[in-house]
């Protein structure tokens, strides 16, 4: 039977959505408990929505008794330092597994291609369910990061790279599209994740904020672009190397 796909991300595999404008206070996210859980790069997680209402970030099938990302428990102590950010991952009303707060360092390209992966969200998800996304909301304002997305991993000319000025909104299949943040500055970029399944509820939410499927990539020099592609290129043939196979294809637990 399979699970039900949106078609509006049949032929990219993301949407970009209009900006969300409410203002949210810093403290929003500043305030909330991290764990030390790397993902495509140096980064922390701060779950809002976790497999049994703890502060962790495994994947739903690590719970007793292991299940889908769907149905996640709000944390407490969490819910109560974040409200608007809550009440924005809950609004599509959409069935929510992981929600969290990524904290990403700054970056280069180089790394941001080496650290391109796709997500394991769909572990466990019963045939006839929806097929769960992930909505990205950018909460800190830099306009000069960009997402990375790639049809192929290994093809430079499937990349879309979408700028992340605060309140960007994207809404990605990423157990298809490889994905990762080129994050330009000096200070952490921090983004609201959740895990969305696909339906009715989270198909009206998407149209009612003006879709973009098909975007024009951010500009990049290409000489310069070229020699991060071969750094990044050298450092996973050195990974493959070491570690005797690829993981590049391994899905993330994040």
């Amino acid at each position: 039977m399979g699970h039900y796909r949106m078609p509006i991300l049949q032929d990219t595999g993301y949407a970009v959505l209009s900006p969300y404008q409410a203002v949210i206070d810093s403290s929003e996210w500043l305030s909330l408990e991290y764990v030390d859980w790397k993902s495509s790069g140096d980064t922390r997680f701060a779950p809002l929505a976790s497999a049994q209402g703890q502060v962790e970030c495994n994947g739903f099938w690590h719970a007793s008794p292991p299940r889908a990302d769907k149905d996640g428990v709000w944390i407490p102590s969490q819910v109560g330092k974040a409200p608007t950010l809550v009440q924005r991952a809950r609004e599509s009303g959409a069935n929510v597994g992981r929600c969290r707060v990524i904290e990403l360092q700054p970056n280069s390209y180089a790394d941001a291609i080496y650290n391109s992966h796709l997500d394991d969200n769909n572990r466990l998800n019963p045939d006839g369910e929806g097929w769960v996304v992930r909505c990205f909301m950018q909460l800190t304002d830099d306009p000069n990061s960009v997402m990375v997305l790639r049809e192929d991993v290994n093809d430079p000319q499937t990349e879309t790279r979408i700028a992340l000025p605060a309140g960007a909104q994207l809404v990605v299949d990423s157990e298809r599209l490889w994905h990762s943040v080129w994050h330009v500055g000096d200070q952490p970029r921090a983004c609201l994740i959740t895990s969305l399944e696909s339906g009715p509820e989270l198909e009206k939410w998407i149209w009612e904020r003006d879709p973009l499927c098909n975007v024009a990539s951010a500009q990049l020099d290409e000489g310069f672009r070229a020699a991060e592609l071969e750094r990044a290129e050298q450092r996973r043939a050195a990974r493959t190397a070491f570690y005797g196979y690829d993981p590049t294809g391994i899905r993330s637990q994040a």
